[in-house]
């Protein structure tokens, strides 16, 4: 059984994954840490990283960016395993992911459904096949009208999946407007489109002479990157020292 502490425990996605493994064997929530401690929760819930005292094999984190320094730093001391969910980190912050996986295992995605880390897998080898063909690459993601950032990081994740395997050859394109000029062969075009409650939407597009091939992948509700964060917590807990992504845990499964 896998002990886990789930850092932001009363947060949206913490109710998630806890709620999540409430059905599951092979894992519990043995701890929390939020800043807030509800009354009736069946594990201990504690206010600082500092009070924690309970054993754990894992940590998953789904908190605030301003968090993460901490987590890592808990991580590292306490040589427990850590999933990084947390998004929008700093380059000082993923420097300091990276100086912690010396000491522990880490993982983290840019995406942790496990969907969309498939459809990485899939793009890969069709880009390897279709560019050599003369297609054209766009890529298209949607979200809610609240999301702050575009392009979404899945996107850009999505694009360097291609541009892996093409060795780093394409340019990333975000708006045509300004431009008239006949599209570049090497470059991969990336759109972005805001509004209502979409959870999110990543469409990849291969475009040939005479035909389309396009791979899609839709969120229908945020539980999807809970249960990616579980697999990982499961595969991660008795991992050595490395940074480790959702890659990894797609080829255990």
């Amino acid at each position: 059984m896998t002990k886990v502490l789930v850092y932001g425990c009363n947060g949206f996605m913490g109710h998630v994954i806890c709620d999540l493994i409430k059905d599951m064997d092979q894992i519990e929530v043995a701890a929390g840490v939020d800043v807030t401690v509800p009354e009736g929760t069946p594990f201990p819930v504690y206010t600082s990283l500092k009070d924690v005292d309970t054993d754990i094999d894992v940590i998953i984190d789904f908190s605030a960016a301003a968090a993460v320094d901490a987590v890592l730093d808990f991580a590292a001391e306490k040589k427990v395993p850590l999933v990084e969910c947390t998004t929008g980190l700093s380059p000082e912050q993923l420097s300091h992911l990276e100086d912690v996986s010396r000491k522990v295992a880490v993982l983290r995605s840019a995406n942790m459904s496990l969907g969309i880390n498939t459809l990485m897998k899939l793009i890969k080898d069709a880009a390897r096949i279709l560019s050599q063909a003369g297609f054209d690459i766009d890529i298209v993601e949607r979200h809610h009208r609240r999301k702050l950032d575009a392009p979404s990081g899945t996107a850009l994740a999505l694009a360097d999946s291609v541009n892996e395997v093409l060795e780093g050859s394409y340019t990333y394109t975000y708006d045509r407007s300004q431009r008239r000029m006949q599209r570049p062969v090497k470059e991969i075009g990336i759109s972005a489109v805001r509004g209502g409650t979409i959870v999110g939407d990543h469409e990849v597009i291969f475009a040939g002479t005479d035909e389309v091939i396009e791979l899609k992948h839709s969120a229908y509700s945020r539980a999807v990157f809970g249960k990616g964060a579980i697999q990982a917590a499961i595969y991660l807990a008795d991992k050595p020292a490395g940074l480790y992504d959702m890659g990894d845990v797609i080829g255990q499964l």
